[in-house]
Order: structure tokens, then sequence, then C-alpha cells
């Protein structure tokens, strides 16, 4: 797939389109900039845009940005021909016939994703089946009904241990990217085995919608563990992956708001309730990385895990990672001691959305969780637990809100108002103690114009460049890396535009770059091509009073070590470029 095929796709791709269905963006005005949180690291103010004339993004925070293949690349962990294939098929262009992978890397993970597409169906084939009468059976005690069968894909993987490697083997895949899969596991005689056996499958997906990996539920009280998920594969790492949000992230932004829950049939009977924004993780702990893919979505997020001890220690565990990644959390406890799935089915959808509507803030969640583990009658035993809550409370951002909620819930276990200004004092001093860093580079306002007029118009570039490359004035610009990037894309003739030049820069030019092509263009003048030459006869100005300058100083260099016959020649030099200097002759 070459430069042609792949210009062709980024053509037909919008970028805002292609980062919005990962990142919240909103409109600056009636620019032609979105900004949003950064998808790639932690932040509470937007520091990440997307350009539409430019089709670039670029985060000021972690400095990442590119075009949309860099964008898919980074966020779905991908190599280039991988983005390049998923973009082309969203925007249903045919690949070209001879389409050869770029690495081994990448034939290795095209094959693993197309075993997970066999094994899908099949699993999905095998529910059918007179051999999955069983799996049908727990279905149907469990209230799932055939649309969601369908809806969430779910199959059986059947008792004979070796239909899957029999149907990989068939299909003439290498016994090495067999055993990659994850699928199926060596036998210890020879040959291969299933790894899932007489289970109910839930395929997991990845954001993109391609299925990724698998979770297994033991259908034989014998078969441990009850619940298996694939392991690591060079396309599934689970502590990157959400079950569910290729689903959920339309109802997330809807709504504003996750619901997250902690096994497969949760997901299914919520979201089959009408609460479509539910997900999962998929049996681990909670990961900043999933945390970070809900916020990309929505800041705002209710923890509804199963009502047991289990379920209530994994809610506190999770709550340190939301709340570092600056996550509103609140907890959802059900009455009845029943987890989400068996709420939906007793207490009906509207039951399930009056629950979620209840939720608590997390602090008044832990303030219970704390009088239950602490002495409340004693003092010492009330202070224990207000400092067993601090933490949670500091990590709030909103300084307001967090004086508030801590006096509340200081209140709430009779600890003394005094304990907790003392707190806040000493935590406030810890902020302000932040180290100072040296203000940038000015950069010129003739920079901007030229750098501009380059990324806008090929004719700005014919006409300007061949004068501008051999201006000194160009060496003390603060872009001056960005326009000896400039002038060698140019030479080359190659495609000129903001993602081909920021390819060639290191940081901060890259950042530079991307302040000045994706500032609004709001008050701002028009840039034109006249304005382009002004500039440049203004800077053949400086470039001459700068030679005068320099011939002056060396004529004084000459003069005192006694080279007459340097000092005469400079002398002409110097008449020279006087002479041009009052014609407003260039030379």
């Amino acid at each position: 797939m070459g430069s042609d095929f792949a210009a062709q796709v980024k053509a037909a791709v919008d970028i805002v389109s292609v980062v919005g269905e990962y990142v919240r963006l909103r409109r600056v005005g009636a620019t032609q900039r979105y900004v949003g949180l950064c998808p790639f690291h932690n932040e509470k103010t937007p520091s990440f845009g997307v350009h539409a004339n430019h089709q670039f993004f670029k985060c000021f925070g972690c400095g990442q940005g590119g075009d949309v293949f860099k964008f898919v690349q980074e966020i779905d962990r991908i190599s280039f021909y991988e983005a390049l294939k998923l973009l082309a098929e969203r925007s249903g262009i045919p690949l070209p016939k001879r389409s050869e992978y770029a690495d081994a890397d990448t034939k290795l993970r095209a094959a693993i994703f197309l075993m997970h597409e066999l094994a899908e169906q099949a699993f999905r084939n095998n529910l059918k089946s007179p051999a999955g009468a069983d799996a049908r059976s727990y279905l149907a005690k469990r209230g799932v009904a055939a649309e969601q069968i369908e809806t969430f894909g779910l199959g059986y993987a059947d008792r004979s241990g070796h239909f899957l490697a029999n149907l990989f083997q068939t299909q003439d895949f290498p016994s090495d990217l067999m055993e990659q899969s994850g699928l199926v596991m060596k036998r210890e005689g020879g040959g291969f085995l299933d790894r899932f056996r007489n289970r109910l499958i839930f395929p997991i997906h990845g954001e993109s919608g391609k299925v990724i990996g698998f979770g297994g539920r033991a259908l034989s009280e014998n078969d441990q563990p009850k619940y298996m998920n694939s392991p690591e594969t060079p396309i599934y790492r689970k502590s990157f992956v959400l079950y569910n949000l290729h689903r959920a992230k339309e109802g997330i932004r809807k709504e504003d708001r996750v619901v997250l829950v902690e096994g497969y049939m949760d997901v299914i009977g919520v979201y089959s309730a009408g609460v479509r924004e539910v997900v999962a993780s998929c049996g681990t702990a909670l990961t900043t990385q999933q945390v970070q893919a809900m916020k990309r979505h929505s800041g705002r997020i209710v923890v509804n895990f199963d009502p047991d001890a289990a379920g209530a220690n994994a809610t506190e565990k999770s709550l340190q990672a939301l709340l570092e990644e600056g996550m509103h959390v609140r907890i959802l406890e059900l009455e009845g001691g029943l987890d989400p799935d068996e709420y939906c089915k007793q207490r009906g959808a509207d039951g399930y959305t009056t629950a979620l509507a209840g939720a608590k803030p997390y602090f008044y969640w832990l303030a219970d969780r704390a009088r239950s583990r602490y002495d409340m009658r004693t003092a010492e035993g009330r202070v224990a637990a207000f400092q067993f809550l601090l933490p949670a409370i500091q990590r709030l951002t909103d300084k307001i809100e967090r004086s508030a909620i801590a006096g509340d819930v200081a209140g709430y276990l009779g600890v003394d108002s005094g304990l907790v200004l003392e707190n806040f004092r000493k935590a406030a001093t810890e902020r302000r103690e932040k180290t100072l860093t040296a203000p940038p580079e000015p950069v010129r306002h003739d920079e901007k114009i030229l750098l501009k007029l380059f990324l806008t118009g090929e004719e700005a570039r014919d006409r300007l460049i061949p004068e501008l490359k051999s201006l000194l004035a160009i060496e003390q610009f603060a872009t001056r890396r960005i326009f000896h990037a400039v002038f060698a894309l140019h030479e080359t003739g190659a495609p000129f535009g903001l993602a081909e030049l920021d390819a060639r820069l290191e940081e901060p030019d890259k950042s530079r770059l991307a302040a000045i092509a994706l500032a609004d263009a709001t008050n701002e003048e028009d840039v034109s091509l006249q304005l382009g030459i002004a500039c440049l006869e203004k800077l053949q100005r400086e470039t001459l009073v700068a030679r005068i300058t320099a011939l002056k100083a060396s004529i004084k260099d000459a003069e005192r070590a006694g080279n007459l016959t340097d000092a005469l020649r400079l002398y002409e030099d110097l008449h020279r470029f006087e002479k041009s200097q009052h014609g407003d002759v260039v030379q």
C-alpha cells in the first residue's frame, strides 16, 4: 500500500470525525479548531486540539501531535499500515489487491485478528448447534434473550478441546501463530489444545470494534476458574481494555457519565435495561489506562460493583485510580444484596435508573466504610476515620468544594472543624512550592506570517523560499529550525503540509509550529502573498544591516592588526552594500 493510496485515504477521512470517536471535542467559536481533554496523558484543563483545515491534532501538554494516521496509531497502539487499513475500511475505500504488510509485527497482528474473527463466528455457530444446549439453557435461566445473544455476540466453546485447533490448521495458520493467538495451547505430547472448553463465550472488543479476546464462563461446577479470559497477546492488553466500551461510548457521551460494573452478565443486564453507558473491567483491578479510556468520553462515573465484601473492597481500590485521574465519582449500592444484573431483572429498568440517580458521592460512601472500621465512640477513632478519608477528599480539584466536603464529612464523623483547617493549611503550603521555568523564546510576527503562508499555499513557497534561504536574519528567529525544515521539505518536492513538516521536527519546535498553525483565526489579519513579500523585503533589509555591521567590525579588526590589504577589500564590500542599502537594491 503506497503513498498514493495513503494520500487517497487521508483525503477521504475527516480527522475531527475520527478523533471525535475517542475524545469529546468542543468547537472553539466559529474557527476550524476543536479542543478536548488529551487521550494520551492526564489533564484537567484541555490542552489537546484538532484543526479541521490542517487535518492535524496537537496536545500542548504532552507534545503528541500529527495527522489522522498518527492519531489512530497512538490511540489503538497499532502500526501505520494497520491504521491505514482501518481508516480505508472505515471510509469504504477498497484496499489495493496487492497490499503487502510493512513488517513482521504487523503481519503477525493481522493474522491474529483474523483468527479471532474466525473463532468468534465458530463460537456463535456452536451456541446455536445441538452441542450448545447447556449454554443456551444457562442463558435462558439468566433471562438473556435471543436479541441480547446476537447483540453481544455470545458463543459456546465445545467440550472437545480441539475444535479451534483443527479450524486454524485447516486454514494453514503456522503453529507459532496459533500459539501466539492465545486461543490454543501446545499439548505436552504434541499438537494443540483449545484454551476455552465447555464455556459460554463473551467476545471482548477493542474501542474500534474489532474482537481482540474472549472471556469464558464455565458451565460445569468442576471447571475452575469460573471465569477465564484470553491471555495477553499482540492484540490484547487487558489493562487497557474495558468490556463493552466500543458500544457504550455513544451512551456515555449522551448521558455524560460512565456506569462501571464488575462482570459480563452485569453489563448485558444493565445495557439491556436501557442504560447504554455501562462497561466492565475484564477481570482485573481497575488500571490507570482503563480510567483514562473512560475519561476520554466523560469525567463522571457511577461505580456499581457487587454488594458483597469483595465488591466493596474492589470499589475502595478502584477509587484511588479514579480520583488520581480527576474523575467525579459516585457509588451505587443496590439494596437487597442484589448485583446489577439481578436488580435489573427484579426491579426493572425504571427501578435501576432510579437507583442510579440516587447514587452517593464517593466521600459519603467512604465515610460509612470508615464508621464501620473505627471505634466512633472515641475521639481517637473519629480522628482516625477522618484521616482515612482525607487523602480521597484532597484529590478534589475545586478548592471551595474540597473545603465544604471536608467540613461536611468531619461533621458526619463528629470531628472538630479545627482539624480540618489544620490539614488544609498544610496541604495548601505544599501545593505552593512550585519550581519556576524559563520563559520561551518569543516568536516574531513575521515568522508567524511566513509559516502560515507556507502551510497554506504552494505559490507562496515557490515565490519566497528561494530568496529566504540565503538570509542571515532567519538565524535570529525563534523558529529557525522550523524554517530549515521548511526549506528541506520544499527542496524534496514531496507533499507539503503540517503533518509532513511536524515529522521533521523535535520538541519544542513541534509545539511552536502547532501553536502558530492552529491558532484561532479570529481577530487576525488575512495572510496573503503580498504580506509575505513585505516580510521578505523587511528581512532582506535586516540582513543587509547585519552584514554592514559585521563588515565595519571586521574592518576595525583588520586595521588594528595592520592588515591594510584586507581592510581595503572589506571597504569595497562595505561601499557596495551601503550603496545597495540606500537604493533599496538587494544583492
